[in-house]
């Protein structure tokens, strides 16, 4: 069993910077893949990146190149930093882990309660 805590979330203005964490409880954390997922209001839960046991990391596309996630297996934490907000950035951001680096939600059996990421024009 892994419980997980996401912190970080706020308000920015576009173009800044936010970076999330999320805390892991339980065992075996390093054996998991996390990830990141995100939901805007009336839209499905998205994939926006993971990172592999071996720490292999994907992204979507319009995270390549603004968005780097990172993991401290020492202090059982996964990060996302976000760099270059947009609005459209804006959701409530989900930390999940599962057996594989997956971008498919059914994939990942634990998840956060999520933070909410605004992005203001």
């Amino acid at each position: 069993q892994v419980q997980l805590v996401e912190s970080g979330g706020g308000l920015v203005q576009a173009g800044g910077s936010l970076s999330l964490s999320c805390a892991a409880s339980g065992r075996a954390f390093s054996t998991y893949a996390m990830a990141w997922f995100r939901q805007a209001p009336g839209k499905e839960r998205e994939f926006v990146a993971t990172i592999s046991a071996y720490r292999n990391t994907y992204y979507t596309d319009s995270a390549k190149g603004r968005f780097t996630i990172s993991r401290d297996n020492a202090k059982n934490t996964v990060s996302l930093q976000m760099n270059s907000l947009k609005p459209e950035d804006t959701a409530v951001y989900y930390c999940a882990a599962g057996s594989g680096a997956t971008f498919y939600a059914y994939d990942y059996n634990y998840w956060g309660q999520g933070t909410q990421v605004t992005v203001s024009s």
